[in-house]
């Protein structure tokens, strides 16, 4: 006879109710708010970078061929605002992921916004090294 059989040979059923589940780790309020903070301002910096692209290169007027780019000029511009779009969809999936999960996400979604600011930089500097 085994520890868990009836005296009558046959298996004991399951405990009555069963164990309760595990529960999930409680959110912490101030990482969500952060991190949606921090996607609300990482929407607006790129929402505001393809805005300043398109109109720096809508308004390049007079680009004389022998010291400035029209077409690398766009080529930065367009560049840089696709790349900062790719890398604030993929950071902010990733911040949105974490949250859901209940893992820190403040780091991601601050990370996702000082890589689209980069982007920006960057291609600024390659906008002017075009036209100058």
């Amino acid at each position: 006879m085994r520890a868990y059989d009836s005296p009558m040979g046959y298996p004991m059923p399951p405990s009555w109710p069963p164990p309760p589940a595990s529960t999930p780790p409680p959110r912490n309020a101030g990482d969500v708010t952060g991190s949606v903070v921090v996607m609300v301002v990482t929407v607006l910096v790129v929402g505001a970078g393809a805005f300043m692209g398109l109109f720096s290169v809508a308004f390049l007027d007079h680009c004389p061929p022998a010291t400035c780019s029209a077409e690398g000029a766009v080529t930065a511009s367009m560049t840089a605002v696709v790349v900062a779009a790719l890398v604030a969809v993929a950071g902010i999936i990733t911040t949105i992921v974490r949250l859901a999960t209940r893992k820190t996400a403040w780091p991601f979604a601050i990370g996702t916004l000082g890589l689209c600011v980069g982007v920006f930089v960057l291609g600024a500097i390659a906008y002017t090294a075009a036209v100058s």
